[in-house]
């Protein structure tokens, strides 16, 4: 198995990982009904997000704190939800790539999932 590279190769992740968050019901309902994502726009800019940590490519200018902020306060963001977010993109990674940029990616992931629960705890309080 290969490591990441590019973003075609990050394009197969998060490809990847949207198909397993949406086919398990424990949390598929918080991009069908609560945020409704569209799935084709949606791709392209986690491409870009995670392009810019693990390529240095850039170009991501969202604010991803604020966006989960604001979709916590429409559905509450479990700690649950959190673990099995994490559990399907390691997965995903584990099963398409090896290396140390798949290992790195899996490190931001948990940080990123870390911050978020910290930042909605916080907005809790």
């Amino acid at each position: 198995m290969k490591d990441i590279q590019t973003q075609e190769d990050l394009f197969l992740l998060v490809d990847e990982f949207y198909k397993k968050l949406l086919s398990d019901d424990a949390i598929s309902y918080i991009f069908t009904d609560v945020v409704k994502i569209k799935l084709e726009e949606h791709l392209p800019i986690l491409v870009t997000f995670w392009s810019q940590g693990i390529l240095g490519t850039g170009g991501y200018t969202k604010n991803l704190t604020r966006i989960h902020v604001e979709v916590n306060e429409k559905e509450y963001l479990s700690p649950e939800l959190f673990s099995i977010w994490l559990n399907h993109f390691y997965n995903s990674v584990d099963e398409n790539f090896k290396g140390e940029k798949a290992e790195r990616i899996k490190t931001q992931a948990l940080s990123i999932a870390t911050v978020m629960q910290i930042k909605i705890a916080q907005k809790k309080n």
